[in-house]
């Protein structure tokens, strides 16, 4: 059995040893994205277009890159898309649409076999993970457990990226709550890196967000990085100093980098000129604070 090691965790680092990761791996959330910008259908290769595009610019920024296989993997490996010194990451996840949910369900992608990404030149792989309340925790454990072993089989790094959801049956529900409930539950399973919710999606007080984020530290046994789905693209590189200086080790984040370029007439420019600066100020402030 191959064993993960520092070595290979180490590859989506940046030299200051902080994460400085970006993903491209929306799916059909990030078709959603486009409509909301045009009247006529958003096509499959609309999405890939942007998604190796953005990996061609921005990937000589950022320490690490994560596809997805239903848009974009093979056209990024064949296309030599990432920059040398990018680690990349491969999503082993399939989604399942619910009735309002985009993502209503989650198992493991049979079709992403590990030894065959890896060969393709992964160092990673990424399993969301859905928690919800009302459901027991049993299937989720199971299949971090899975994923966990298939990536150590293959000498990847295991990411899972634990997200707080609704419960089915309805009722009240506590997303926050459900961001540290899943950090308990899935985050002392084996994972070599964890992905995290922004406790409080960045809204508050530094005491306070510090404070929520130094819990997560204590419930995750793996170093463990932020996300930037919910928090708004300028509250987020403060969201991410305060989570790394209670114990967040970066960041792993596509909709803060640039969501603001969707819609724009020359994507190109608008990456260059938008999100480049955005990852730019991102990866500055993880050096300062993880590298200290």
């Amino acid at each position: 059995m191959i064993q993960t090691t520092a070595f290979a965790l180490d590859a989506l680092k940046r030299p200051s040893g902080a994460f400085a990761m970006l993903a491209v791996d929306q799916r059909e959330a990030m078709r959603q994205m486009f409509a909301a910008h045009q009247s006529t259908p958003v096509s499959d290769q609309q999405v890939t277009d942007f998604k190796l595009r953005a990996t061609k610019i921005l990937t000589p920024y950022a320490s690490a890159v994560l596809v997805d296989r239903q848009f974009a993997w093979e056209q990024v490996v064949a296309r030599e898309a990432v920059h040398p010194r990018c680690g990349l990451i491969a999503a082993g996840d399939e989604f399942i649409a619910g009735d309002d949910e985009i993502v209503g369900d989650v198992i493991i992608d049979q079709a992403m076999i590990p030894e065959r990404v890896r060969e393709q030149g992964a160092v990673a792989m990424k399993l969301l993970v859905l928690w919800r309340p009302d459901e027991a925790p049993d299937a989720r454990v199971a299949m971090v457990r899975d994923f966990v072993a298939r990536c150590r089989r293959a000498g990847l790094v295991s990411i899972i990226e634990p997200i707080s959801r609704k419960p089915r049956n309805g009722g009240d529900f506590d997303w926050n709550a459900g961001v540290h409930a899943a950090a308990k539950e899935l985050g002392n399973l084996g994972a070599d890196l964890y992905k995290a919710e922004v406790p409080l999606k960045g809204e508050g007080d530094e005491k306070t967000l510090r404070d929520e984020c130094a819990r997560l530290t204590k419930a995750i046994a793996s170093p463990w990085v932020v996300l930037s789905s919910g928090v708004t693209q300028d509250r987020f590189p403060q969201a991410v100093e305060w989570a790394c200086r209670e114990g967040a080790s970066g960041f792993l984040a596509g909709r803060a980098v640039w969501s603001g370029v969707i819609g724009a007439n020359d994507i190109d420019q608008a990456l260059l000129q938008d999100a480049v600066p955005r990852l730019q100020r991102l990866c500055d402030v993880v050096d300062r604070v993880v590298g200290q």
